[in-house]
Formats: C-alpha cells, structure tokens, sequence
C-alpha cells in the first residue's frame, strides 16, 4: 500500500485512544478514534485513513476466526468446574506451607491450559483467600503469587496473543507456546520470592472477604479428566512440529474442549459451556477489530523505521526492537492480548526483513507484552483487584512489583532468542 501515516500521527492517535481508554470509553471506540485521528494528522485523507483501517481490521480475520473456535476449549473448562479442580488439587498436594507457590504455580497451570488470565486469577481468587486467612498472608502476596504465576502461564498457552503472533511471524503455534517455557518458570520463582517479601505488608484478609458462596469439592471432575481438553489439543497441534501433519488451532483447540467435556461426563452441557466459552471470545474479538484499525495505520507509518533508527542509533542490536515493541504496545492499550496483536502486527514484517527468525520475533514480542499489561486503564488491573477485594490504591501498588515479573520473562526470552539464538 502506498499510503504512509507519519511517525507523529502514528504515536498521537495510539496517545489519544489511551487517554480514551484511560477515561472508560469502551476499548474498541477509543481505539477507533485514535486510529482515525492518527489517520489524519499523520497526513492521510479521510478515505486513505478510512482504507488503512479497514485493511487493518481485515488482517485480523483469521486471528479471530481461531480464538473464537478457542472458546470452546475455555468455555468447557470453566463451566464443568475443571479449571477449579486443577487449581485446587495443585494447591491441596502443596499445601499451605508453601502456599505462595502453590498458587502462583496453580494460576500459571490454568492460564497454560487455555483460560484467560484474568479468568485464572477469579478461579483461584476465592481459595487463595481462605489460605490468606489462615495462614495471615496479606491481599497483597497472594494476588502477586496469582498473577506472577498467570503472566508466567501466558506466554505458554494456546491463547488469542499466541495464535496472532504465530500468524503474524508463519510460525507453528506450537512453537511459540515452547518458546514461552523457559521464561515462565523463571518468572515462576521470581513471583515466589517476590511475594514472599510481601506476606506481611498490604492489606490483611477478613472472614468478610472468605464469605463467599463456593462450588463443593464433590461435584468437581477429577484432575487427569480436567486436563484432557488440553492434552489432546496440545497434541493435535504438536503434530505439525513433529510429523508434518498441520492441524489448525481452529480445529484442534474446539476438538480438544469438545473431548474434556466428553470424558468429564459433561457433555449433556456442551452448548452451554460453549455458549459461555463464545461469551467470553467475543469480548476479545471485538477488541481485535480496534486493534486491527489502528495497528492498520501504524503499520503503514514511519513508526517502525523511527524505532529501528532510534536502536542504531544507540549502538544496539536490532532484535530488541520485539521486546520494545512488545512492551509500548502493551503498556499502550494495558492488555497482553492487545499490545502483543498490536506489535505483531505492525512490526513483524521488519524483524523478519532485518534477519530476526519468526520463532524469535514472536517469543520475544510476546514477552515483551507482559510487562506493562497490568496498567489501570486496562480490565486486568481492576478484575484482578476486585477477585480479592482490593481497594484501587492498594491494587497500584502492586504495579512495580508485576512489572518485575514481567521483565524476568522479557530479558530471558531476549537472552536465549536475542543473544543467544
């Protein structure tokens, strides 16, 4: 396409949507308005603005076709009750002792298996604070374990930022989850030892707060038919990497949802765990449609050409261009999906060019995009917060703390994909 956006126009539409965002304007309009008036002031017509976008939002289109075939496999784990006897079985095994871990391990298994992070952290959320209680841990350890642990399961899990970066780099979903494996257990440990640190400060637990109505522990399947949906959706789309045989995650990851349903005897309930599971898709969907619009006219800016100036310039490797990318974006529209879609999108095409491998540009970019998802503009800093109840100013000061996790998962992926590979 011959339509160019300036630099400046790119980053004042990406300022003026977060501002948006920032004052609750629904995600998908601000990032509307931000795209149109980046459009524009980056000297584009109002028809070349208007085309930017559109093919934007059309480049989107398979992104989305694959997460919302996605919900099934979430739908079915969170409407039998399997993603809750994952996160209590682990955190049972483990036992209060070592509860941080138990937790932070327990959400970093849900978010691997397909759940949403956000949806990780209220499922374990209510177990979490009994343990609290007990053992006189603060809000403030235990949401940290929780989120370490679902930022650490995100960067290995068949979800929406991984499917769109496999598009976005032509690398096998698979393969971008493997990417995700050393880094998350790193942050694993760092989440442990950072939480640890907070046990006794922040805000304590109320039997108030622990009062809340919970699913028995009887009518939850048991743990090896929980993780069956998972399992073979994994397998089916590890036999590309290993056979040659592609089976598309539009395929594999419902198949998958539809078998655990299956073997956990809940198949009589599959539309409404599909239905649930759509619900929750459809959210992320329209999201992607706002991020097409404006990653359509970032794309076509000179944003990508000033950021790899701005790196030479400074004598460092061009590979780091993923990581900033990563970290802008996600910090922009405060969401790990978003900022990753984003970055992928815009800046893919010039990694691959200036020699950076499509397995490592993805890992990378995906990593990159942990590190500030959690900014109060976004809707996981505040589902987070109110899982345990936690008043806005004790939820900011977590911030630094998430951000850490973060850059353990960003400077690892960037040493064994940067440095190294």
């Amino acid at each position: 396409m011959d339509i160019q956006v300036t630099a400046f126009g790119a980053v004042t539409g990406l300022i003026i949507a977060i501002i948006l965002i920032f004052i609750k304007t629904p995600p998908v309009y601000g990032l509307f308005i931000g795209a149109l008036a980046g459009g524009l002031l980056g000297g584009a017509s109002l028809a070349e603005t208007i085309e930017l976008m559109i093919n934007g939002a059309q480049d989107m289109v398979t992104a989305i076709l694959r997460i919302l075939a996605a919900g099934i496999l979430a739908g079915v784990l969170i409407e039998t009750g399997g993603a809750e006897s994952i996160a209590r079985t682990i955190i049972n095994k483990i036992g209060e002792t070592k509860a941080l871990f138990a937790l932070a391990l327990a959400t970093m298994i849900l978010t691997t298996v397909g759940v949403f992070i956000d949806i990780s952290v209220i499922t374990v959320a209510p177990i979490a604070l009994i343990i609290a209680k007990n053992a006189n841990i603060s809000k403030t350890a235990i949401l940290l374990a929780m989120i370490g642990g679902g930022k650490a399961g995100n960067v290995m899990s068949p979800n929406p930022n991984t499917i769109a970066l496999s598009d976005a780099f032509a690398t096998p979903l698979t393969s971008v989850m493997l990417a995700g494996v050393i880094p998350a257990f790193v942050a694993l440990f760092i989440t442990y030892f950072l939480a640890k640190r907070l046990t006794k400060k922040g805000v304590g637990v109320t039997l108030e707060d622990t009062d809340e109505e919970k699913r028995s522990e009887l009518e939850l399947p048991s743990l090896m038919t929980a993780l069956s949906g998972p399992l073979v959706a994994v397998i089916l789309l590890s036999l590309r990497p290993i056979f040659g045989i592609e089976i598309d995650p539009m395929i594999a990851l419902p198949l998958g949802g539809v078998t655990g349903s299956v073997i956990m005897g809940r198949f009589k309930g599959i539309i409404g765990q599909a239905t649930f599971g759509l619900s929750k898709m459809s959210n992320v969907a329209v999201l992607l449609i706002g991020t097409g619009l404006i990653a359509g006219v970032i794309t076509n800016s000179t944003l990508g050409d000033v950021l790899i100036n701005f790196i030479s310039d400074l004598g460092l490797p061009v590979y780091l261009l993923a990581p900033l990318a990563g970290i802008l974006m996600s910090g922009a529209t405060a969401s790990t999906t978003s900022g990753a879609i984003v970055a992928g999108q815009v800046f893919s095409s010039t990694l691959l060019e200036s020699g950076v491998s499509g397995i490592a540009g993805a890992a990378m970019v995906h990593a990159g995009a942990t590190v500030l998802d959690h900014m109060p503009h976004g809707s996981f800093f505040h589902a987070t917060g109110g899982s345990v109840q936690m008043k806005f100013k004790d939820r900011l000061k977590l911030i630094p703390y998430e951000t850490l996790v973060g850059l353990t998962i960003t400077i690892v992926s960037v040493v064994i994909f940067g440095m190294i590979g």
